[in-house]
Parts: structure tokens; sequence; C-alpha cells
């Protein structure tokens, strides 16, 4: 489902299935597709009213045992789950969000000290559009070859979609461009009113594919996960990520970290240095 909003995703859904799949009678002829209000409401045990609200965006706050109740009567499987999940999160911080107020972009010092000191592990902390705000050395001797760090603000899903290094820096670009818009959509809520977002958002709106995928990629996020880079000097490299959304912070910002996936990446991450341009003695760069 190419959805984007919580009420969205009711509909869809609820449109998806038939009165034999949940075991009702057909009781004659529909005017629509799918499911009725009532007979969801009933099986989730809300009211019609509390559901049609949900539906039309009027309630976009819908407790915990409210989002299991709906998600065990609209049959939904893990990786729905998930995602009504994540777009239950998404509304309920849209409610809370400024109208007008921009990303921060600041990194918290403790923060930037806690990437300095993790050595050798590439790391860097990502804004909410995916803006590349601070990142240690050694992730900046792995990806400024790949062309990540170019721009005044360097910015993941540009480099998916715009840089002409991407198709052969992702041996799976397909799945690169996914995630990248599936963080955007979650993003939209918040930075909409962004001048810095919008200008992005025109931007990507030029490459090939993306809009297509703004209208049928969920908005989902992988926090953990592997990844393959083809690196120019180092070749083919598997790299598992963690995610880290960091504490008591409003702007979305998360730490990333890069951890070999194999004993090839391990030894291919060791010769890094060793082809590294040098660019500055400093060992921790931070934007903003």
């Amino acid at each position: 489902m190419g959805v984007t909003t919580l009420a969205e995703f009711l509909r869809a859904r609820r449109d998806q299935l038939q009165p034999a799949d949940m075991g009702l009678p057909a009781n004659g002829r529909r005017r629509t597709p799918g499911l009725r209000r009532e007979e969801v409401a009933t099986l989730a045990g809300v009211s019609i009213d509390y559901l049609v609200r949900l539906e039309q965006g009027r309630d976009t706050r819908p407790s915990p045992s409210v989002i299991a109740a709906l998600a065990d009567a609209l049959r939904l499987d893990d990786e729905q789950r998930r995602q009504f999940g994540m777009l239950a999160m998404v509304s309920e911080r849209a409610s809370l969000c400024p109208a007008a107020r921009p990303l921060a972009r600041a990194v918290a010092p403790t923060v930037t000290a806690l990437l300095e000191r993790m050595g050798p592990t590439p790391a860097f902390v990502a804004g909410p559009i995916n803006d590349v705000l601070a990142w240690n050395r050694s992730w900046e001797q792995l990806v400024r070859p790949l062309g990540m760090l170019d721009g005044a603000v360097p910015n993941l899903a540009r480099h998916v979609f715009l840089h002409p290094s991407a198709p052969t820096v992702y041996p799976d670009w397909i799945a690169a461009a996914d995630e990248q818009v599936s963080r955007l959509r979650a993003a939209t809520e918040c930075a909409g009113d962004d001048e810095i977002f919008a200008t992005l958002m025109d931007e990507l709106r030029t490459a090939p594919g993306f809009v297509e995928r703004w209208s049928i990629v969920p908005t989902t996020e992988k926090r953990r996960g592997t990844q393959r880079i083809n690196h120019p000097h180092i070749g083919a490299l598997r790299l598992n990520y963690e995610v880290l959304l960091l504490p008591d912070d409003v702007a979305g910002q998360r730490l990333v970290t890069w951890l070999p996936a194999d004993d090839a990446t391990t030894n291919a991450l060791a010769r890094i240095g060793e082809t590294a341009v040098p660019t500055s003695p400093a060992h921790l760069r931070v934007l903003g």
C-alpha cells in the first residue's frame, strides 16, 4: 500500500478485505468493495464514530490498545503492523509539531564527543531529511571518494538520486532509493515548512523514478540491516548498519554506525587509511 498517513492506511486496508476473509456473511450486494466501517468497528471493539474520525484524519492519536485492536481486526501481518505502528507514531508527532519551525541542525556536544571516541568505526549523525550533520574521520575517509560529502550540506537522498556515481556505488540501488524516499516521507509531517527541505524536494523531483516512488513506497524505517557498497579504492563492501535514535531529540536526529559484515570487508576497511587522501588534521566534522 502506497500510503502516507494513518487515515489512508485504514481506508486502503478496509477496502482490501472481504467479508469472507473475516468469516462474515456477505449480506447481499455492496456499493463499495471491502468491509463496511461498522464491521471493522465491531471486530476492533471501537465505536463507528471513532473509526470515522480516524479514517478522516480528525483523530490522529489512537492509544496503543486501539492500534493493536485495529491491527488484529484488519488481519495485518508483521510488516503491515510495523507500518501501521509507524504511521500512528508519525501522526501523533505531527500533531505536536510546530507549524513553521525550521529543522534543528545543531548536534549536541556530547554526541560529537561520542562520535570522536568511536575511533575506527565509521559513524555519522543524520537529520530527519537525511542531511549528514556530523561525522568522524573513519566515515569521512570511507565515503569521501564516493561523493557522499559533496555539497555544503551533504544529504544521503541527494547522493542516491542525483550523484552520477550512485548506480555504481549502490549495487542494490533500488532498495537504497526506496529507503531514502521512505525516510523523507516520514519526515514530511514536521519538515514540510522547512525551506531547506522544500529545496531538496524540488531537486529530487527532477531525478528519474523519484516521483513514482513517492506515491508507492510505504513510510517505514529500517534501524538495522546490511548494505552493499562498491568502493573505487578498496572494492566491494558489505556493511551492517545500526541506527540509534538520539534521546530527547524532537528534531529526529539519528546516530548511524557502519560495521563490517564479513571478513573481506573487515580487511578492506583496515586498508582504507592507506588509500585515503588527507583532507585536514581534524578527526571530526560538524555542520551547523
